[in-house]
């Protein structure tokens, strides 16, 4: 069953879209940890929007054990950025940064609401996840979400993340003292710090999105366009941290070693011509000379935070442990 819209909220969306009415036609997911839904409506005239509906209130077990009120408070805290995003940021993106456009916000006795553009309805209704199956992903579709990482850390580059996190990403060392205590990588947690600080104190700073796994991402049917969604966990950082992110979101051990190279230089090249053209007091070789080196780094920084979460994640592999290593070993 779909969850009950308080009469507010209701008239809120009528009043936002222009519609007489509305339904509820699919809950497109619950939200972690049972934090809410997201919906997609019909309005009269069969034109549809998705809402956003989060209970700040939730108690519900995190899936994987991780329940206290630590957790708690960094979904607390993850919302009202999400929310913040959408309403004082997301003017900024472009159509080389595609989202869904805010129709509007609302938030009562403990709930939020945000009233989406449906983008299945713009024309991004392909969705894929290869959480399973890595290397699955067609080439052009990881080579669209790389430009649109490229665009957005071009965009946002330089500004002060007022209202969002002060530190991008969902994993970020100050946020995740419970899965530091249980790393059991001696020499990783001991340079945790050290990675952290790193990649906090970089000349150039933009804005994460924090979250850009492959699931995050909504495409044309071509595969060739493509929109970004949940934006919890944008914050200032280094925008190479979302660039490992992704990579490591759809391809196994051997495909992001071997890859590894062109990809960074596509993502490179996207990033400096974007900035050559709209931020000519930056320089864009500076900014690449800089991150390059900081793509292990962020690698390694988001390898530790997943052997201490989940010691038996996919996700670690070989290629993560070397790359590890040899950023550790360097620390000395």
């Amino acid at each position: 069953m779909p969850p009950s819209l308080c009469l507010r909220f209701q008239e809120k969306i009528l009043s936002a879209t222009g519609a007489s009415m509305f339904e509820v036609v699919e809950v497109i997911q619950e939200l972690w940890s049972g934090y809410g839904h997201i919906l997609r409506l019909r309005l009269d005239g069969d034109s549809k929007v998705v809402v956003k509906l989060i209970r700040m209130t939730a108690t519900e077990n995190q899936p994987r054990g991780w329940n206290s009120n630590l957790s708690h408070q960094r979904k607390l805290k993850s919302y009202q950025v999400e929310t913040a995003w959408y309403c004082h940021w997301s003017q900024h993106c472009g159509p080389k940064t595609r989202i869904p456009e805010l129709l509007a916000f609302d938030q009562h006795n403990g709930e939020i609401l945000l009233i989406l553009e449906d983008l299945d309805a713009s024309g991004f209704p392909l969705r894929l996840t290869p959480n399973s199956t890595p290397n699955s992903t067609p080439t052009s579709a990881i080579q669209s979400c790389i430009d649109w990482l490229a665009n957005f850390h071009a965009t946002f580059m330089g500004v002060e993340a007022n209202d969002l996190w002060k530190t991008g990403t969902y994993w970020h060392l100050a946020t995740r003292s419970e899965e530091l205590a249980s790393l059991d990588d001696i020499r990783l947690k001991k340079a945790a710090p050290a990675l952290d600080r790193i990649l906090s104190s970089t000349n150039h700073q933009t804005l994460v999105h924090g979250d850009a796994k492959l699931a995050n991402f909504c495409f044309s049917k071509s595969g060739e366009q493509v929109a970004a969604v949940d934006f919890q966990y944008v914050g200032g950082g280094c925008g190479m941290k979302d660039l490992a992110y992704f990579i490591g979101s759809c391809l196994d051990e051997t495909s992001c070693e071997k890859r590894e190279s062109e990809f960074l230089d596509q993502y490179f090249t996207t990033l400096c011509r974007n900035i050559s053209v709209n931020r000519p007091d930056l320089d864009p070789k500076a900014i690449e000379t800089e991150w390059r080196e900081l793509y292990p780094v962020a690698w390694t920084d988001f390898h530790r935070f997943l052997k201490g979460w989940s010691p038996d994640h996919w996700k670690i592999n070989s290629y993560s442990e070397r790359l590890a290593n040899e950023v550790v070993a360097s620390l000395r």
